[in-house]
This record gives structure tokens, sequence and C-alpha cells, in this order.
């Protein structure tokens, strides 16, 4: 025998076998551990408790008082207060002032808030394009100018258009053929809520343009560039790419400014010396001359539930507006 063949041969290990098929392993659950769903509500709870004891008892008091026979025997305790049903109401509602009130309220707040979105959006498309420390120059005096107390900057205005030491009319009265020493802005209503309307605006555009430069800042600018690779102008590039963008932006601020517009009350009520006219009466002026010149209390108070009814039906356009944009995304 050859040393060839007492080779020992070499042993071939048996086929590894496939191991059997493990059960499956379910994923735990992924569960709440005990406590986490009561967590949020006790970090909102100080601020709840707060918004129930500042809002909530005059809102309850307000309806309560709209419901009511109450004026000055009723405040000062000569006589109970007495239940009339919606009787304030009807008759707030059969009160063609009341109707011509609700029309100019509507429209000094719509032009308030077209203006001051328009503004506002050009003036954040502005800082956009402007180097870093004249932009750092311009949030400076808008912070500033938002930071204004509104009866300060009521009284500047209020010089500003004054008819005979008004800055304005004597800038105006500088261009040719133009003469408006001595007019008063105030002799008519149009005229003195457009003053009231610029000064509204002019407190409320560095909020806007604060908040239009953060949501700028979000649009890719990728999506621009190629946008103009496609040809878009500038106003093409801004309508079909920078606005969709920014649109939960523009509506929770123009929901804002609605809401704020229609409220607005030390505007009016400073700029007419504390005796806003019929042809100045907005909502919220009216509400109060019913409830404090007149002593009508209840019928004020339901001018004022009236009020904040408007109010939830531009709230719940609001909500609906968001949800349609949450569904997009």
């Amino acid at each position: 025998m050859s040393a060839a063949d007492t080779t020992t041969p070499a042993k071939v290990p048996p086929p590894r076998q496939a191991p059997p098929p493990a059960a499956a392993v379910k994923a735990p659950r992924a569960g709440r551990r005990p406590g986490t769903a009561a967590a949020p509500w006790a970090l909102l709870a100080p601020c709840l408790l707060i918004l129930v004891v500042v809002l909530g008892y005059p809102m309850v008091r307000l309806v309560t008082l709209s419901f009511q026979k109450f004026g000055q025997s009723q405040l000062w305790g000569f006589q109970p207060p007495e239940s009339v049903g919606f009787d304030n109401f009807e008759g707030v509602l059969s009160d063609d002032e009341f109707w011509q009130v609700v029309v100019r309220t509507v429209l000094f707040a719509g032009g308030a808030v077209v203006f001051t979105m328009v503004v506002g959006m050009l003036i954040a498309l502005l800082l956009q394009r402007v180097s870093g420390w004249v932009k750092t120059l311009i949030n400076i005096v808008l912070v500033a100018s938002w930071g204004m107390p509104i009866i300060v900057a009521t009284t500047v205005f209020k010089w500003l258009f004054d008819s005979d030491y008004g800055v304005f009319n004597a800038l105006l009265s500088k261009l040719p053929g133009v003469d408006m020493i001595g007019h008063n802005w105030f002799a008519s209503g149009t005229q003195g809520l457009s003053v009231i309307m610029l000064l509204v605006v002019w407190g409320a555009v560095p909020f806007v343009v604060i908040t239009l430069s953060a949501g700028l800042t979000q649009v890719p600018a990728e999506l621009e560039e190629a946008a103009r690779l496609d040809g878009a102008g500038s106003w093409g590039v801004f309508r079909h790419v920078t606005l969709p963008i920014l649109k939960p932006v523009i509506v929770m601020l123009t929901t804002l400014s609605v809401i704020w517009d229609m409220g607005v009350f030390p505007q009016v009520f400073v700029m007419r010396g504390g005796h806003p006219e019929a042809e100045f009466q907005l909502l919220t002026t009216y509400s109060y001359d019913r409830a404090f010149v007149v002593n009508d209390y209840a019928q004020g108070s339901a001018i004022a539930v009236l009020t904040v009814l408007l109010l939830l039906g531009v709230v719940a356009v609001y909500m609906r507006q968001m949800l349609q944009i949450g569904e997009v995304e």
C-alpha cells in the first residue's frame, strides 16, 4: 500500500440543518405609562385656571346681563334685576343704527387687515434683500413702534393730523397746488376713520413683518432657484413657491388681525376725546356708549355678546382653514 493510500480521508461535516422557525416575536405594544395622559393637563392647569378667573367670570356675567333688565336702579340696588329673555337682543337687532355700526365695523376691520397684510408682506420681502445691519436697524425700529403704548401712539397721531398744528397737513401743503392748512380730518367719519385705520395699521405692521420674516426663512432656496430656471419671474416665484409655503402663517395672521381690528376701542375713544360721534362708532365703542353713556347695561351687554358671536364665526373659519391645510400636508 502506498503512502497515498494510508492517508486518512478528510471528514466532510454533515449539512447544517436550518433552525426551526422561531415563533414570531411580537413587538411590545406601545403603551402610555401611568400618569402620562394627565401630565399635559397638569401643566396647562395654571394657565387654564387664570383664563377661567380672568375671562370666565366676566363672560358669564356679560351673558347674564344680556338677558336682564339692568340699569341705574339695578346697579345701585334700588331694584332687583329682572329677567327679560331675548328682549334686549330683539331691541338691538331691530335697531337700524346697530346694523350701520356693524357694516362700518366690518369695512373698517377689512380695510385695516388688507392694508396691514399687504404692507407687512412688502416690508418682509424687502428685508430679505437688504444687508444685515439695515435689517437689524429696521427690526429695532419695528419693535420700538410695536412696543409703544396705544395711548401714546394715538396722541401722536392726533397731533400729526391736527387741523391747526398738524405736521401732515403742513407736508401735504408743500406739494404744488395743494393747500391743506386748516383741513379738519375728523369733520367727516370717512376721513376720520381712515386716520384711525392708519393708526391701527401702524401698530399692527411690526408683528406681521416679524412673523412673515420668520416664515420666509423656511422657504427653500432650491425651489425658488428651480422656479427661476423654469422661466418664472419674481411674481411667479412669489405666487407659486413663496405664497403656498407661507399660507398657514398668512391664515393665522389674517385671522388674528381681524379679531384685533374688530376689537379696536382705545384708538377711537382717545382720538375723539372720549365721546365718539355717531359716524365714528364701531361695535366696541357702540357697546360702551350704550352701557356707560345711556346707562343701559343690559343692552350694552347684548351688543357685546353679539360681537363675541361674530368673532367666533371668524375663529370657526380660521379653524376650518387650518384643518384643510393640515389634511393637504
